[in-house]
């Protein structure tokens, strides 16, 4: 029973040992997070067991088998703890878990383990084993066996120790066994990791409404039909994300409409409205796959006309009202819906008493505009969605939270299934919402919006405010936004300005170097972003208040100059290998710019003529050959 490898704790941690069993419960219920060649795992209801209930779960009366178990019997018992012998009649909490692989390379065999948690030694053991159901037989894979042990060294010292049957044979396929030197370096510093922070999440782990297995089977499924999307993108945002992230939303919809249609004994596929959809994928997806709808939302994008006609999407801006109200439809869906995503429980609740709903907020919006903190234990990302979720019961909607598995920080959804009042209580609850709608207005000093005395908002899709409010019959106040969208990137900025604010702050970067000998080219100190605001006017400072991103944009913006990491700001150096096989030349834009540091730095450019990207003096530019960008559009 070799030790293979041990890892030791920070001194004095004081999360142990319940930590240990914190992460250990990471890695049995969710090992995709740190093997990423699956899609997760399920697993089967916790019992205490014996050795002799061990032995009827994996005895098949064979010889070799028993002999396996007696080894078995011995590793589990091995080792120094806390406890030296059991206090208990039935030491071992025993689970089965499964694993679910994202691409399935096992076909109808699945990969399943035996768990074994020993509280009072502190030991959690890995028992993988084969099911031959035609001929009703368990066998252990004998070379697959290890444990994990929690050992105090004293003096508040403890390590975690990667043990194995048998250090001879290990099997991997590198999906459900990775290879063993793995365990060593990838597995167990997570589980120290976990075991020290100890970090209880806010919300629940990911896909805890669905079956996880037909969540991957599906996701694979659509990926595998929707990557051609990629390709052929022909908005500026980042095609892969987008995509991949609408076909996971997606799935989701697809795999969570499926489980209620068995649960409702339906046949017809359910039918949605997705309220602001964007670019439409999700439309189109869901489309594609069955579901009768359609997609709204106050701009075209370029995208659309790529769907083709089964695929309907509106240009239209969505004001709550009964103007808006959808009674023949299913589901209402608020993808990253900004200022609707309160509305959305609202719309679907006065839609029809079956209408459900599915959120997965984004931007943080009141009714009224934005949403005001009104807490500071939670982070305003859940102070929100409990927000979202208060809004949802105010309605008379059971809620239900879950996290998807998507590209994106903001991963919570919230899902309105069912109602908790009767339909005949239906006028006695839309009162309350009424009344709720109200006491927010009043609480987020909507009076000042209603007077026409707003700030545009700083979304994340840096959109501009609209002044029409007609047909807003729910509550005056609310502005959707406009079709048109306003440049916010500091691009439209004065040249004079951006230009003077360049200079200002490269010449503060370079009166910072201290110490350079005067063979040496001045690459100048850093300063925070605070810190370079505080060498500019007040007048400036407002002009760049309204671009999103603000003074950090703008610095960005000027990669040429500056270097932008974890909000600070240096000169940029060329001479760094990594700096030109990061921002390689762009074919067609090969010294179309001239160089700022070959005509503002004191000791000019770093390198020379023919090796800089950018134009040495007006005699060096070439035309652009590189084709005009198009007007952005999200």
């Amino acid at each position: 029973m070799p030790k293979i490898s041990e890892a030791e704790f920070p001194s004095g941690c004081k999360s142990l040992p319940e930590g240990f069993w914190s992460a250990v419960e990471v890695w049995v219920k969710k090992p995709h997070v740190v093997n990423k060649r699956l899609c997760g795992a399920t697993e089967t209801e916790s019992r205490d067991v014996d050795s002799d209930d061990l032995r009827k779960l994996l005895d098949n009366n064979d010889k070799e088998e028993e002999e396996l178990l007696q080894d078995v019997f011995q590793f589990l018992c091995s080792g120094d703890s806390p406890a030296h012998t059991h206090q208990k009649d039935k030491p071992w909490s025993s689970t089965v878990r499964t694993f679910i692989p994202k691409v399935n390379c096992y076909g109808a065999k699945q990969q399943k383990e035996v768990v074994l948690k020993d509280s009072d030694r502190q030991h959690v053991t890995f028992l993988p084993f084969e099911e031959d159901s035609a001929a009703g037989r368990v066998s252990l894979k004998k070379c697959n066996i290890y444990q994990l042990r929690l050992c105090s060294k004293g003096c508040e010292q403890w390590a975690l120790e990667l043990h194995v049957l048998t250090s001879d044979g290990w099997f991997s396929d590198g999906v459900a066994y990775p290879k063993l030197p793995w365990l060593s370096s990838d597995l167990l510093p997570k589980l120290v990791r976990w075991a020290a922070e100890c970090k209880s999440s806010e919300f629940k782990s990911t896909l805890s409404l669905l079956p996880v297995e037909k969540y991957s089977l599906t996701y694979q499924r659509l990926k595998e039909k929707y990557k051609s999307m990629v390709k052929v993108w022909p908005e500026v945002t980042d095609p892969e994300k987008f995509v991949y992230e609408d076909v996971a939303i997606a799935t989701y919809l697809l795999v969570l409409w499926a489980e209620e249609r068995a649960a409702k004994s339906l046949t017809d596929p359910q039918s949605f409205v997705d309220l602001g959809c964007g670019n439409g994928l999700l439309v189109h997806i869901l489309t594609n796959e069955g579901h009768p709808g359609r997609g709204i939302d106050v701009r075209r994008r370029r995208i659309w006309d790529m769907y083709g006609p089964r695929t309907e999407l509106e240009e239209k801006a969505i004001t709550p009202s009964e103007s808006f109200l959808f009674p023949g439809t299913d589901w209402l869906i608020g993808n990253h819906s900004d200022e609707l995503t309160p509305w959305i429980p609202v719309i679907a609740a006065r839609s029809s008493y079956s209408c459900r709903f599915f959120v997965l907020p984004c931007c943080f919006f009141d009714f009224y505009g934005k949403y005001q903190r009104r807490q500071c234990r939670k982070s305003q990302y859940k102070e929100y969605i409990d927000f979202i979720a208060e809004v949802s019961q105010v309605c008379g909607f059971d809620t239900e939270e879950d996290c998807l598995r998507i590209p994106s920080t903001k991963r919570v959804c919230l899902v309105g299934k069912s109602r908790t009042y009767k339909q005949s209580d239906e006028a006695e609850i839309d009162q309350s919402r009424a009344s709720y709608i109200q006491s927010r207005q009043t609480s987020t000093g909507a009076a000042v919006q209603r007077s026409g005395v707003r700030k545009s908002r700083d979304c994340c899709h840096g959109s501009a405010e609209c002044d029409d409010t007609s047909g807003c019959a729910w509550g005056d106040g609310f502005r959707p936004r406009n079709g048109r969208e306003t440049v916010r990137n500091c691009a439209a900025l004065p040249r004079d300005v951006v230009d003077g604010v360049v200079l200002k702050v490269a010449e503060a970067l370079l009166g910072m170097s201290e110490g350079t000998s005067s063979g040496d080219w001045n690459k100048g100190g850093s300063l925070s972003v605070r810190e370079v605001a505080a060498l500019l006017q007040q007048e400036t400072l407002q002009l760049l208040k309204n671009e999103c991103g603000g003074l950090q944009t703008l610095l960005k913006n000027n990669h040429q100059v500056f270097k932008v990491e974890g909000g600070t700001v240096r000169i940029r150096d060329w001479r760094d290998w990594t700096e030109s096989r990061r921002r390689p030349a762009v074919p067609g834009a090969l010294k179309t710019r001239l160089c700022w540091f070959h005509a503002h730095h004191p000791q000019g450019c770093p390198l020379q003529e023919q090796n800089c990207t950018f134009a040495h003096g007006p005699d060096d530019l070439r035309p652009s050959t590189r084709p005009l960008k198009k007007l952005k559009k999200i």
